[in-house]
């Protein structure tokens, strides 16, 4: 079997939460797999990350440049090219950031790519069964992958359970000076973060989130009566923003806030990978929804086939009694 690479997103010397998915990830893939760990960047923070990383991984790989501080997808590409065997495993988290760099990379390693992957059902006939969503989650597709000749895969954050045994007592081994020369033609410039609105739904455990499912802005009402029965915030998909509905500074998503709450109800909410890579730490999810094949409850701890406007008012006042 090849050798399996876990690429290891991380802001502020936190690893994010696909980290130990990804772990998950690969031994689905293999079950007896040494899985190495890449962490990527410059300073205090990636030896941080990197030391965190080996309570998980047999072998934490770290590369620092000052080139790296800000994630670049064309020089951490050429890293990697520089670095793994051409028949690597390679797992990367499909965010923003895993798109832009997974498919280079599997051209440059001549290696199979699949994006968004939601699960992997093992080994058949000597290659592995891939499952990915299509279509903003309406059509799952069942990819048989012939192994030998590199993969790389764009697993969706929240899809697989973390590992968290944390019980490798890993290695980490400083392969910065074998990255090579990095050069690209784009460069990091500055981070614009999102303003914070009258309510910041960053700091919030319990979320009501509403999706087009809400179908009048009139109706935003019921969920706000809702949210103030639970004493929860609400909260919005894309299309309710781009209705104007409500301000950016409610949704979440990737091109939204990234929210980390205990409790998370979603109301009318197909469920696509935009919105829920949104939704770190894994939350309780419950999802409410008239369409029964919604992409929503594949992920949701709980799911309700319901029209949200005679769900939504039955429930407050049931927490209202």
């Amino acid at each position: 079997m090849a050798q399996i690479f876990a690429y290891i997103a991380h802001k502020d010397g936190v690893a994010d939460d696909s980290a130990l998915e990804l772990l998950s990830v690969a031994q689905k893939i293999d079950a007896g797999a040494d899985v190495t760990a890449l962490v990527v960047g410059d300073g205090a923070g990636v030896d941080g990350v990197a030391s965190e990383m080996a309570a998980s991984y047999k072998t934490v790989w770290k590369i620092a440049t000052p080139q790296l501080a800000y994630p670049n997808a064309e020089l951490v590409r050429q890293a990697f090219v520089n670095l793994l065997p051409a028949d690597s495993v390679v797992l990367i988290p499909h965010d923003t950031f895993g798109m832009d760099l997974g498919p280079g990379l599997a051209v440059k390693m001549a290696s199979t790519f699949i994006s968004d992957v939601v699960a992997i059902e093992g080994a058949e006939g000597g290659g592995l069964k891939v499952v990915r969503q299509e279509y903003s989650g309406m059509v799952s597709t069942h990819n048989l992958v012939e192994m030998g000749q590199g993969l790389v895969l764009n697993p969706r954050p929240g899809a697989f359970a973390p590992d968290e045994s944390k019980a490798a007592g890993g290695e980490v081994v400083d392969k910065s000076g074998e990255a090579g020369e990095l050069s690209a033609k784009r460069k990091f410039i500055e981070v614009v973060e999102a303003e914070v609105g009258d309510v910041d739904i960053t700091k919030s455990d319990v979320l009501v989130s509403i999706g087009r499912g809400i179908e009048d802005e009139d109706n935003i009402e019921l969920a706000e009566e809702l949210a103030e029965a639970m004493g929860a915030v609400v909260s919005c998909s894309r299309p309710i923003v781009d209705a104007k509905w409500l301000e950016k500074s409610r949704q979440v998503g990737t091109s939204g806030q990234t929210v980390k709450p205990k409790v998370y109800l979603a109301l009318g909410i197909s469920g696509s990978f935009q919105h829920m890579g949104g939704i770190k730490g894994n939350p309780f999810i419950l999802a409410v929804n008239k369409n029964p094949k919604a992409p929503i409850f594949q992920m949701a701890d709980v799911g309700v086939a319901a029209d949200i406007l005679e769900f939504i008012p039955e429930l407050t006042e049931k927490l209202d009694e």
